[in-house]
């Protein structure tokens, strides 16, 4: 079974990954996970969106470019070397994987990892605003 992923190609600029979140937002597109990969140049925006189809055409309508991928999502337990015992399947097939990232689900919360060039103002940003972030032990417990 494969999933849609909508891949966004954006200027690594300041405001530029807010500007298409805005167009998904605006146009009722939900993310349900994101990986967001840079280079001197550019972003490159991995989206798993509750519309896919829907998202490319937005955001080619506002100047973004953007693909479609076929993706697998694959359950594995959350434990030590599930990780490791699908990949030897993977690569025992001959398979090459060009990229993955991480998925988490509950009920109520998402969480996402956010990588900056000044953690210590995000975090009194985060902090003034009263936005609950955990740490890696709390993580490890859910």
């Amino acid at each position: 079974m494969f999933a849609k992923q909508l891949t966004v190609f954006i200027e690594n600029r300041t405001g530029r990954l807010s500007e298409v979140l805005n167009v998904l937002k605006e146009n009722g597109v939900n993310i349900l996970s994101l990986s967001l990969a840079d280079t001197t140049e550019y972003g490159l925006l991995r989206l798993i969106v509750d519309n896919a189809p829907l998202g490319k055409e937005k955001l080619s309508q506002n100047g973004f470019s953007s693909l479609l991928s076929d993706v697998s999502i694959i359950k594995i337990p959350h434990k030590a070397g599930s990780l490791q015992g699908l990949l030897k399947v993977i690569d025992d097939n001959g398979v090459n994987i060009e990229y993955m990232y991480g998925l988490s689900i509950e009920a109520d919360d998402a969480y996402i990892v956010l990588k900056s060039s000044n953690s210590e103002k995000v975090d009194a940003i985060l902090s003034e605003n009263k936005i609950e972030t955990i740490s890696c032990d709390m993580l490890a417990k859910m």
